[in-house]
């Protein structure tokens, strides 16, 4: 075989070599289909191989593909930011755009410091954050996630910015439920507040529903009132961490819409390009800019390729192809009639301890005892079985962290492109139950054990 000098994921892993996608599947060089039902890593938010992104790609590639922020702005990222300001809530009007979520969260992390440091306040350099999460790999990013996994490395190089619990109903640390726990978890952020002093204190960063770290880990409604209420109280800026979860994910374009909430600053990626192009964005609301805009006159961050027109171009066709097709408006109905067969599913096998997300995006979380939600033993590495099961059924799933510190559990995430139909919903469910058929034989589980339904 002849040797690869390409650096993958786990570098002692052999990869099928992909050929090209159309719709909500991928093919592979040998002619293997695959239904992509993460959407990628949870990006490719309208499927593969649309003509009208392609189209407007290549007609932006005969005019020009790149310029550099400093010397030239383009028609591709003005009407982005034009289009972006109107498709947002409230006032959040400017776009900075950037190449990847990590430095889109980044970005916004600068922006928050940079932002109290306009109105004279100095000592405001903090950002508060929860455990299992995940902001981005880079070094400002990963000081904000609470996913101990990825922090391991380089715990010497980071920030303690991870403060609080997540709003984990599942495995409520309280023992309780909502709304009768008063929000306890929320409450958290208060008293850690109070601990290192609002003046220290620049801002608070969320995913609106949990992602990699937790499995689609979705708040009852009062949570992220109760967050923002306290950041408010406190002079601290609400960053929304959409990068997952935004440009329709859950429904409305930002998953913080659920929750009647306006972030001050909104991290975008992922679906923003569709995948069809490294693109991401950190909007800030008007409020945020102002004493930016009557001081510096300047944002303290950029990269080359930031704003880059081909980019800028994919990014705006996404979005143009979202709203021309009515794609937003149709995710929930497609939610209520997956999540409705994953709930099924949960019933024929007694090892999916809960089912949970918002939109289409969605999680399962495995356990070995379901009554005690006790996972399986980490030696069994079960999410990466379930993972690569799915992969010879011809499914793709989305690995994700889970248990209370974010690393003794398993899940995986449900996230097919917005565009799938409920006939591709009905084939995902059936690749997805002959899936588990085949862990279960592989973990020796007896299939009758669950119970049809």
């Amino acid at each position: 075989m002849k040797p690869s000098y390409l650096i993958k994921p786990a570098l002692d892993e052999s990869y099928p070599e992909i050929d090209y996608g159309k719709g909500v599947f991928l093919f592979d060089k040998d002619g293997k289909k695959y239904l992509d039902a993460a959407s990628g890593a949870v990006t490719a938010n309208i499927g593969h191989g649309v003509p009208e992104i392609i189209l407007a790609m290549h007609e932006q590639s005969k005019r020009v593909s790149f310029v550099y922020r400093s010397q030239f702005t383009s028609e591709a990222a003005e009407k982005l930011a034009e289009k972006l300001a109107d498709a947002l809530p409230g006032d959040l009007n400017w776009s900075f755009f950037v190449n990847s979520g990590s430095e889109a969260t980044e970005t916004a992390l600068k922006i928050a410091i940079q932002y109290w440091q306009e109105k004279g306040i100095k000592s405001k350099t903090k950002i508060l954050s929860r455990w299992i999460s995940y902001h981005g790999i880079t070094l400002g990013a990963l000081s904000m996630s609470g996913h101990p996994g990825r922090r391991a490395r380089f715990v010497p190089l980071l920030e303690e910015f991870p403060s609080i619990s997540p709003p984990y109903c599942y495995r409520c640390p309280y023992q309780s439920t909502a709304p009768e726990c008063g929000f306890l978890c929320a409450m958290e952020l208060d008293g850690a507040i109070k601990r290192i002093g609002s003046d220290h204190i620049a801002g608070f960063i969320a995913e609106p529903v949990i992602g990699a770290a937790g499995g689609a880990i979705t708040p009852p409604e009062g949570y992220y009132e109760t967050i923002k209420k306290i950041c408010d109280e406190n002079n601290i800026l609400f960053i929304a961490d959409e990068v997952m979860t935004g440009f329709g994910r859950t429904g409305p374009m930002l998953a913080s819409e659920h929750w009647n909430i306006i972030p001050d600053i909104v991290a975008l990626g992922k679906g923003m390009g569709a995948g069809y192009a490294p693109i991401a964005a950190t909007v800030i609301s008007d409020h945020v800019m102002e004493p930016i805009l009557q001081g510096s006159k300047s944002i303290m961050s950029g990269h080359t390729l930031s704003a880059n027109p081909q980019s800028c171009a994919a990014a705006l066709a996404v979005l143009e192809y979202l709203e021309n097709n009515g794609i937003l408006e149709a995710v929930e109905s497609k939610s209520v009639y997956l999540k409705n067969k994953l709930d099924k599913l949960k019933n024929q096998f007694d090892f999916i301890g809960d089912v949970r997300g918002k939109g289409l995006l969605l999680g399962l979380e495995f356990v070995r005892l379901p009554a005690a939600k006790i996972p399986f033993e980490r030696s069994m590495k079960l999410t990466e079985l379930v993972v690569k099961a799915g992969r010879y059924q011809g499914i793709l799933l989305y690995p994700a962290g889970a248990g209370m510190d974010g690393m003794s559990g398993d899940a995986v995430i449900i996230s097919p492109p917005l565009t799938i139909t409920k006939r591709e919903i009905d084939e995902l469910i059936n690749l997805l139950k002959a899936t588990f058929i085949e862990v279960y034989r592989i973990l020796g589980f007896p299939y009758e054990n669950g119970v049809e339904g």
